[in-house]
């Protein structure tokens, strides 16, 4: 039974739960989750959370993670990427790449996104592409703030085919980002209608594709009983926590599911969470509903005997 974050290349043309299914098939295991779907036709750096390790799957889909997309000019799709119905079309030339860089600075901060009908969001209980795949294309989906943190052209990435426009960004992002949405709004902000074209993720957290393993990979390093070191720790996903080493008695105490005074912890700020350690690795995240709570709420627990 492994346990860990191991990082995956998944490859165009299968889904994140394929990738999951193999996994489980190769590693002979069945606690597998990932941190993040990608589409079908994406390709990326996909996290696979092994044995214990699930239990920071949120934590994982929170770390930013990185894109390259490619936007085409020229078309809308019903999914905002070229595997949809063609929505509106309209022949381009003389596109000017400065006006573009400009569009694409606007993008920069919290922007508000709304979800493409194709999604995996739910409204009133049901995933959007429910409804969209029973015709119902009037449901009202509601806005949210999402993080762009940098937008970026890559010179050299544009060109011209059957009469439309095609050119390549970097986008680095928060939690709950739809890039095809980013490829839509910035066709809609240069009055033409856009979709993606093709999109990498290339980053997530710190882990980028060199970091990553294909499945065929993992089998090798499987069979030379080598896997276990390319395996990260699952405190790789807390990183933005401040993480705190706690004494034996202490440990006990949390795993007895024991709630503490803030009081007890005078040197440290427990408003966005505190993970405490043992023999350094990671317990449990407690943090203060309100800054005026004098109790600490547990957040997680990762349960662990205590020796």
């Amino acid at each position: 039974m492994f346990e860990g974050i191991l990082p995956i290349y998944k490859q165009r043309g299968i889904t994140s739960h394929d990738v999951v299914f193999k996994a489980r098939k190769i590693l002979k295991m069945k606690k597998i989750g990932h941190a993040g779907t990608l589409d079908p036709e994406v390709d990326g750096v996909l996290l696979l959370l092994l044995g214990g390790a699930t239990k920071v799957s949120d934590y994982a889909m929170d770390l930013g993670k990185s894109y390259r997309a490619e936007v085409c000019l020229g078309i809308k799709t019903t999914t905002e990427d070229l595997t949809g119905e063609v929505l509106e079309e309209s022949n381009v030339s003389d596109i000017d790449i400065n006006k573009i860089k400009d569009v694409l600075q606007t993008l920069i901060g919290e922007i508000e996104q709304t979800p493409p009908i194709y999604s995996a969001v739910k409204v009133k209980g049901k995933k959007l592409y429910e409804y969209a795949r029973a015709g119902k294309f009037d449901i009202k989906i509601p806005s949210r703030k999402v993080n762009i943190y940098d937008v970026e052209f890559i010179e050299g990435s544009d060109y011209y085919r059957d009469n439309k426009f095609y050119f390549s960004i970097n986008i680095s992002c928060g939690k709950g980002t739809y890039v095809r949405t980013i490829a839509t709004d910035i066709g809609k902000k240069l009055n033409l209608p856009s979709t993606m074209s093709k999109l990498t993720r290339t980053r997530s957290g710190k882990i980028e594709l060199d970091n990553c393993l294909t499945l065929s990979e993992v089998e090798q390093l499987l069979e030379k009983n080598k896997l276990e070191e390319k395996l990260l720790k699952k405190e790789y996903a807390l990183e933005e926590y401040q993480f705190v080493e706690i004494p034996k008695f202490r440990a006990q105490q949390v795993m007895n599911g024991l709630r503490f005074r803030k009081n007890q912890f005078p040197d440290y700020d427990f408003t966005d969470g505190i993970v405490f350690t043992y023999k350094n690795e990671a317990i449990a995240i407690y943090y203060l509903k309100n800054p005026d709570d004098e109790l600490l709420y547990v957040k997680t627990t990762f349960p662990k005997i205590i020796e």
